[in-house]
């Protein structure tokens, strides 16, 4: 079953004031097809302002489409908004959302109540969380002064409080330490298991790599594409690499010879990549380097980090159009 379902979505906005002619429209959307299967993780990956947020507003029916079809499980959100509610949990994560001056408990116990669940079911559901998300040892602290990845765990717990079926997580790893993010990385399988969705923004190449089955690209409010992460090299390059470690000179001499090859990159003083097109020369280049002494080589294709930049482009501080 399809999870989640965009047709030709598209969001705007209206910016300035006074006058019609005076306003101008900022389209955050435009006529986007998304689909997201049941039970898979799948990453949405863009730049500032690509339209991320938007979908996941819209999808999480905060915010209305300002043309197209989006349905969840089926249902349509602006026609069916209470029935896609109750199966959609949202982590925006940020300082919103979450009461300063309460404890995490009492954070968790309003949030439960506000979902409708009986006393019973808020203590019981309340504890299950916070030990999930590894803040039972803290429950009874104010969460003013918990740390930025502390808040995002809780965020996350607020998220499951309505057991979701479609979890919509926003850069859920921002201010997480190593150790933490790691424990997210394994949470975030857990959920899978138990059959759950999850659409998962990100800027963390390395993370969407290792929890996400699929991955769209976005950029401007369009698709640029959607694949398995590993899929997404060929986008970039049809060849593979040889990357190949050696303290000999003539080790990386002549490679750029041998038909097949399409480049020779020294990578750092002793450690060199070979791109090449066809497992024949792949074989001839190996051959030759095994020839040659080297014995620290390995094939590799482009990783995900170069796949965006090659598709979306390095722009740095640059919001997207």
């Amino acid at each position: 079953m399809t999870a989640v379902e965009a047709v030709a979505l598209r969001r705007s906005y209206a910016l300035g004031r006074g006058r019609r002619a005076e306003r101008r429209e900022v389209v955050a959307l435009h006529e986007l097809d998304f689909l997201v299967a049941e039970g898979t993780v799948h990453g949405l990956l863009g730049p500032n302002g690509a339209g991320k947020t938007t979908l996941c507003k819209i999808l999480a029916t905060v915010l209305l489409p300002s043309s197209g079809s989006v349905r969840v499980f089926g249902e349509d959100v602006v026609s069916r908004t209470r029935q896609v509610r109750r199966s959609v949990g949202v982590v925006f994560g940020g300082e919103r959302g979450l009461y300063s001056r309460l404890t995490a408990r009492q954070n968790l116990h309003y949030w439960c109540a506000l979902y409708g669940l009986p006393r019973r079911a808020v203590l019981s559901r309340t504890e299950q969380l916070l030990a999930r998300v590894g803040l039972a040892e803290r429950a009874d602290e104010k969460v003013d002064g918990f740390s930025r990845g502390m808040k995002q765990r809780l965020h996350l717990a607020r998220g499951l409080v309505g057991d979701p079926r479609l979890l919509l997580l926003d850069e859920p790893t921002t201010g997480m330490d190593p150790v933490a993010a790691r424990d997210f990385r394994l949470l975030v399988a857990e959920l899978k298991a138990e059959g759950r969705t999850i659409l998962l923004t990100t800027h963390d190449m390395a993370e969407a790599e290792a929890v996400c089955d699929r991955v769209t690209l976005i950029d401007g409010g369009r698709v640029l594409a959607t694949e398995h992460p590993q899929a997404l090299s060929t986008l970039v390059s049809s060849n593979e690499r040889i990357e190949f470690e050696s303290d000999a000179a003539e080790a990386p001499q002549g490679l750029d010879a041998v038909p097949g090859v399409v480049g020779v990159t020294t990578l750092s003083p002793g450690r060199y990549r070979v791109e090449v097109a066809g497992t024949d020369a792949t074989k001839a280049v190996i051959g030759l380097l095994v020839d040659r002494g080297v014995t620290s080589l390995a094939t590799t294709r482009p990783r995900l980090e170069e796949v965006y930049f090659k598709l979306i482009g390095d722009r740095g501080m640059a919001v997207g159009r």
